[in-house]
């Protein structure tokens, strides 16, 4: 169930909640609340848009991610189990998951890679080539929908400057201490 109706605008505009936190507890930093809160929201309303797409065309978006992946490869479509974790950003727990399920539905295979290591290789097969290309057209057809209000100009802007804030963000949080 969505937190508020799709037609509607939030009902909680940053630019409200940093008010009341200022109200509420003077000299607190309000400033990120305008760029972190509609992330958070934009992320929620994609993610859930995503879904039910995914579920209209009967794909999970565990197992998008990993087709995707091996799609994005290129010729001959498959990677090591290892490539997979490093570019899905999921432990290797979740990748053999993955992989177990889609193996299971004959959308890919593994087999041990032929240099004596002990890597294991995944491979699209026809079954998961086709259903990858059907989807992903769909999908990404849907979510350039979503960000159309933008002008091209708009969109390469945005998305410039959330890759700069991506990258720092992510080099700040690797420099704090593990707990």
């Amino acid at each position: 169930m969505d937190a508020y109706p799709l037609d509607t605008p939030s009902p909680y505009p940053p630019a409200a909640i940093a008010a009341a936190w200022q109200r509420e507890r003077p000299g607190t930093p309000t400033d990120s609340i305008g760029i972190v809160t509609p992330l958070w929201r934009l992320a929620k309303l994609f993610a859930d848009d995503r879904r039910r797409l995914l579920n209209d065309l009967g794909v999970d978006p565990a197992t998008l991610d990993l087709l995707s992946t091996l799609r994005r490869a290129g010729t001959p479509y498959e990677l090591t189990t290892r490539q997979l974790v490093e570019q899905t950003l999921v432990t290797a727990g979740a990748i053999s998951q993955r992989v177990g399920r889609a193996e299971q539905a004959g959308l890919v295979v593994r087999r041990a890679e032929t240099d004596g290591s002990r890597a294991v290789v995944v491979s699209l097969t026809q079954a998961g080539h086709a259903l990858i290309e059907q989807t992903v057209d769909q999908v990404l057809t849907r979510e350039s929908d979503l960000v159309s209000s933008l002008t091209a100009d708009e969109r390469e802007l945005l998305a410039s400057k959330l890759q700069t804030l991506l990258d720092d963000v992510s080099d700040r949080l690797r420099q704090l201490p593990k707990r």
